[in-house]
């Protein structure tokens, strides 16, 4: 009887290992995204109003898009700003700190003004992640069409790791096919990790196994990826490579530093103008009601 018990005794405890460092794992692979998410990627005369006021506002978080979170504290970032037609403005200033889920996130509202395409960007403080065992710096950066204006989306900002667009990052259908171009430093990173992941922020997506919250494709050598957008909404793309400066993490210990270019493009579902009236009947009729 004693003999039973042992062995029992070695099989829970097996088990009991095995799946703490199942769960264990399972956290390890969750990829990092910094969002930069505007309130539309396409800002026209009609979407502002008759008022014109022409606001909108880009929201700023460090979290799992596809798994809805969890987030992760974020501080105050080291540079944001917008580009418009060649010229830089930060937008620092413009920066409200939001508790959600009691992790700090942040607001910026924003006044168009001009037609042009806005590249707005992102570079945040370098984050520990224990897990991980390294420090985490995501160079952001979205592309929004004001007024019409569609020229320059292809534009480079100069971030340390950037993805350079081949295909217009807004007007985009599901299942048109995104590609882009991963610079360091100016130059193509050829063999490049990309890591993909849909912004599930509904949590109406059911994702089967953890291999299918991120998507991982690689750059050709050229440093060119390609991907095809399967879904409506907001796309994160974080190409991954090592910065070669290592950083201090919290305990003052030299440590290795992701170093990401991150692009967010949204997709549109293509329907008939048939459907959409339908669409807007019944939501004018509900209001009615």
């Amino acid at each position: 009887m004693k003999l039973i018990c042992s062995y029992f005794s070695v099989f829970v405890t097996k088990i009991f290992v095995g799946s703490c460092f199942f769960l264990i794992s399972t956290q390890l692979v969750k990829a990092h995204f910094q969002e930069l998410i505007p309130t539309s990627d396409i800002i026209i005369q009609e979407t502002v109003g008759a008022s014109q006021t022409r606001n909108f506002s880009l929201s700023l978080r460090f979290t799992h898009p596809m798994d809805n979170g969890p987030l992760m504290e974020m501080a105050k970032p080291l540079n944001f700003g917008v580009m418009i037609n060649g010229k830089k403005r930060s937008l620092l200033a413009s920066l409200t700190p939001l508790q959600q889920a009691n992790k700090t996130t942040w607001l910026a509202p924003y006044k168009l003004l001009e037609p042009g395409d806005h590249i707005f960007y992102v570079s945040p403080e370098l984050y520990w992640e224990p897990g991980e065992q390294k420090m985490i710096q995501h160079h952001t950066k979205v592309i929004v069409d004001g007024f019409g204006g569609g020229e320059g989306w292809d534009k480079l900002v100069g971030l340390p790791v950037e993805i350079e667009p081949l295909s217009r990052p807004y007007g985009l259908w599901t299942h048109n096919i995104f590609r882009g171009r991963v610079l360091k430093a100016g130059a193509p990173v050829p063999f490049a990790i990309v890591e993909v992941e849909y912004r599930n922020d509904r949590n109406e997506v059911h994702v089967p196994f953890a291999a299918y919250s991120t998507q991982v494709i690689k750059t050709d050598a050229h440093g060119v990826f390609s991907y095809g957008l399967p879904r409506a909404g907001w796309w994160g793309f974080a190409a991954l490579t090592t910065r070669a400066e290592k950083a201090s993490n919290p305990k003052g210990e030299l440590t290795d530093v992701e170093e990401a270019g991150v692009i967010w493009v949204f997709a549109r579902d293509m329907i008939s103008k048939k459907h959409r009236m339908q669409k807007k009947h019944m939501t004018l009729k509900k209001h009615g009601d």
